[in-house]
């Protein structure tokens, strides 16, 4: 009786390694793999009922020869290819034949093999990509596969151990999926001591991958990548073109609010190598103004876990958010500074304006709104652009929307003069303004609307119209 075949997937590489999941727009890659694992089977299938041709050999054996050379052949492919790779780092001088070398991704056996075979003996590897049993600056080069940074879980956690174990002037060598320069520049970013020496597209053996991206950074110490934010914000080449990738402005007051094809940043780009991933709402009204009806339903997250502040000053809204535990309330109306302020009363309580959430009017400071006590209610103020510069840094991914009866032109002043600007990775913001001149409601006209977009969007803000 001849003993049973293994099971036929069992020589597959590891799915992380062979199809790179952790990356979340790669979801074509699993119907690749349900294909393969389909032909697979179905081959297996065929060889289990399919009499030998000699009686004497069984067909279980000739499976488990078939197993057997295949997987050594994946095994071989693997081990030739990051062999070529840490040949081309030698021969690119960031690499010697004596350099103490940490190799880490999920086939890591591999990677000591191609690394003796480069004649790089000094060396180790690992899969773990979250902490690193090593000492400080241990390693004179560390390699992350993409199965090592790319899908590390906690990725910026694991950027302070890579740059806790490498010497200083020694090299960190990272392939990613980053096939953007703006997620590019978010991975630098968790590297704040490391400066960029080299990028470059390296040949490809994953089928189920499109592209692979070598980063080279060196460490050094006393080098900063990122910088206090503070003023007018840099606007490197890459953002500009995020910039003419959106929708156009509306450059003609529309007779009326009609909906419009919003081409959010998170279709464009790639967020993974962001910290933190946040949603503000200003002027937020009730939960199903735009929280509930908008933001969770409609914005493209890219199956990130979006932290969700909800800034309102109407105490009438307030009880509502305490039945919602996954979103923060601050109970306050956003401002220039701390202070009280006036708002104008809603006049229109009437139950369809409740169901829409319809808010607060105008604020104004209580310097000058003294004489319309009668017609306002006190609230108090906090100075916005102070909170957000406080509270998030360049390495978060901050979406805003504003709404909030006109002052969004004072906010935003504050906002581009202090840098808090420069944190928001994406705005909308619905501009306020004397629609067809039929109201003294609001000072603005529709050209100063358009002032304040325009001016954004040079900045380098992707800013939105939002409800025009």
């Amino acid at each position: 009786m001849s003993s049973s075949p293994r099971f036929p997937y069992a020589f597959i590489p590891p799915l992380s390694e062979f199809t790179a999941f952790c990356r979340q727009r790669r979801t074509v890659q699993l119907v690749y793999v349900v294909i393969f694992l389909v032909l697979t089977n179905t081959i297996y299938q065929i060889m289990e009922n399919t009499p030998p041709d000699d009686p004497d050999t069984e067909t279980t054996t000739e499976a488990n020869q078939v197993y057997n050379s295949f997987e050594a052949d994946i095994d071989q492919h693997f081990t030739n290819y990051y062999k070529n790779i840490f040949n081309t780092l030698k021969y690119d001088g960031f690499v010697t034949w004596d350099s103490k070398i940490l190799a880490i991704g999920a086939k890591f056996h591999t990677y000591t093999v191609a690394l003796l075979d480069a004649g790089l003996s000094n060396s180790l590897s690992t899969k773990r990509n979250v902490d690193l049993p090593f000492g400080n600056d241990t390693f004179d080069v560390v390699y992350s596969t993409h199965t090592g940074f790319d899908c590390s879980e906690k990725q910026a956690v694991f950027a302070k151990e890579l740059e806790r174990t490498v010497k200083p002037d020694g090299f960190l060598v990272i392939h990613t999926e980053a096939d953007d320069l703006y997620s590019l520049n978010s991975l630098l970013d968790l590297f704040e001591s490391f400066r960029l020496v080299r990028t470059r597209e390296i040949e490809v053996i994953f089928w189920s991958i499109p592209e692979i991206r070598e980063v080279v950074m060196k460490k050094q110490l006393g080098y900063r990548r990122r910088r206090d934010v503070v003023g007018n914000c840099s606007v490197p080449a890459f953002k500009m073109e995020l910039i003419r990738k959106m929708e156009d402005l509306v450059l003609e007051e529309p007779v009326k609010r009609s909906p419009r094809k919003i081409k959010y940043l998170t279709s464009i780009v790639d967020i993974d190598f962001k910290t933190r991933y946040v949603y503000i709402d200003v002027g937020a009204k009730s939960y199903g103004s735009s929280i509930g009806s908008w933001f969770k339903k409609t914005y493209p997250k890219q199956n990130k876990k979006f932290e969700i502040f909800a800034i309102e000053g109407n105490q009438k809204f307030h009880e509502e958010y305490k039945s919602r535990k996954k979103v923060t309330l601050l109970p306050y109306e956003a401002w220039v500074r701390n202070e009280s302020l006036f708002f104008e009363i809603n006049r229109d309580p009437s139950p369809k304006n409740e169901e829409k959430g319809k808010g607060m009017g105008r604020v104004q400071s209580a310097q000058t709104s003294t004489t319309f006590v009668n017609a306002m209610n006190k609230i108090q103020g906090f100075d916005f652009a102070a909170w957000v510069k406080s509270s998030f840094t360049e390495k978060d991914f901050v979406v805003v929307k504003m709404d909030v009866e006109g002052a969004e032109f004072d906010l935003i002043k504050k906002m581009v003069e202090t840098g808090a600007v420069c944190l928001v990775d994406e705005m909308f913001v619905e501009c306020h303004y004397n629609r067809w001149k039929r109201s003294m409601k609001y000072q603005k006209r529709y050209k100063d609307c358009l002032e304040l977009f325009s001016s954004l969007r040079d900045t380098g803000i992707f800013v939105h119209q939002w409800r025009l």
